[in-house]
Parts: C-alpha cells; sequence; structure tokens
C-alpha cells in the first residue's frame, strides 16, 4: 500500500538552515499554487543551490540589488527573477536572514492541476514536459515577479505554499554541477535531482553567449 503523502506546510525553520542542506531536502516536498482557477500540485524533483555572498554564481554574490533584494530578507519566502528577457525563474530562499542564500527550482511533476499548467504550456509535448526546467516549472505554475517576495511559510492565504510531502532517500538523490552557470561558480554540484524521474532537466553546461554583429 502506497503512503499518500504529508500535505503539513513545511515550517519556517525548515528554511532557516544552510543552502547546501535545504536543497537536497526539498526533493519529493510539494509545491502548491493556488489560483483563481483552482490549485496546481507539484512535487519538486530537481532544484540548484545558489549560496550568496560566498558562491560567484549567485545573483547576490556583489551585494543586495533592487532586483536581488528578497534573497536578503527572512527564509521561506519566493525570490522571482526575470532572464534572457522572456522568462521567469523561482527561488526560495533559505539560511538567516541577510546572508542571501537561495534554491532554485528546476524541475517538478505536476500531481494536481495538470489540466490547468497544460493551458500555460502547450508546448508541452506530454505532461512530463510540464515542469521540465526553472523556467517552464514558473509558466506551467503562473508565477512572475507579482509573486516575487510571497512568504511561502504564511500561516494564512497564500499563493504560494510549500508542503511535507514524501522526502527521498539519500541513495535516490543526485547531485552534480549546476546547468549553464560560469566560472568559477560552475564547478559546484550545487544541482540535485530524483534519481531517474523522467520529468528531470538535462544538464547543459555553459555556453558563453555571442554578441550580435
Amino acid at each position: 500500500m502506497i503512503t499518500p503523502p504529508d500535505r503539513t506546510p513545511l515550517p519556517r525553520e525548515f528554511f532557516d538552515r544552510p543552502v547546501l542542506e535545504v536543497a537536497p531536502d526539498l526533493l519529493g516536498r510539494l509545491l502548491v499554487r493556488t489560483t483563481p482557477d483552482g490549485p496546481i500540485v507539484l512535487r519538486i524533483t530537481e532544484v540548484e543551490a545558489y549560496d550568496g555572498q560566498n558562491d560567484p554564481g549567485s545573483h547576490a554574490y556583489r551585494g543586495r540589488t533592487a532586483r536581488n533584494g528578497v534573497m536578503f530578507g527572512p527564509p521561506g519566502h519566493v525570490y522571482v527573477y526575470f532572464t534572457y528577457g522572456m522568462w521567469f525563474c523561482m527561488n526560495l530562499v533559505c539560511g538567516p536572514e541577510g546572508w542571501a542564500s537561495a534554491v532554485l527550482l528546476r524541475a517538478g511533476e505536476v500531481i494536481e492541476g495538470a489540466e490547468l499548467a497544460r493551458k500555460r504550456r502547450l508546448s508541452a509535448r506530454n505532461d512530463k514536459e510540464l515542469a521540465k526546467g526553472p523556467a517552464r516549472l514558473a509558466t506551467a505554475l503562473g508565477v512572475d515577479r507579482a509573486l516575487d517576495g510571497t512568504d511561502a511559510c504564511d500561516a494564512g492565504e497564500t499563493p504560494l505554499r510549500v508542503l511535507t510531502g514524501t522526502p527521498v532517500a539519500s541513495d535516490q538523490v543526485g547531485s552534480g554541477p549546476r546547468t549553464g552557470v560560469a566560472g568559477e561558480g560552475g564547478v559546484h554540484p550545487w544541482r540535485f535531482w530524483v534519481a531517474d524521474d523522467p520529468t528531470v532537466s538535462p544538464y547543459r553546461a555553459h555556453v558563453p553567449r555571442r554578441r550580435s554583429s
């Protein structure tokens, strides 16, 4: 008999830990996106850790800006950024307030509300591709900068919440270099994923962008 996932919300203390503890521990947890049309529930299958001022790959490496300000706030909040002029990506802030570490949600399995996610991800060939990659994940859930700063641990009504779910056993967690991160930050094995899960995105090394002539 399969035990159903635990629907208890994760407390703020879960996120108030070092990012390299939080990141793999998020695998198997449930992310609930509440929308006017109904909820979408995502099982998290792939993440990346970013360690603030210690990490050349982090948005916060050079300090606080208007863009990354949420990363410096309390743990358990949502940091959303816009990239390549077209996509949003979603992170969960962790560690002590002021340190600016966060976990990028890279992929997941939509286990409820797939019909809502499909309307946003018309190019997905099947449901395994609905949230296969950080931009696809944010698109499927309808996440944009309007949700930047959302408190995912708020006891009241909140559009994003993380539930206990079913944590993944350590021997089922893969790790390796982060996708598309250049320079010193590219060598850290801070990408974590559920082994053999079909919703995990493929690894891609950083490729420098060419300037148009």
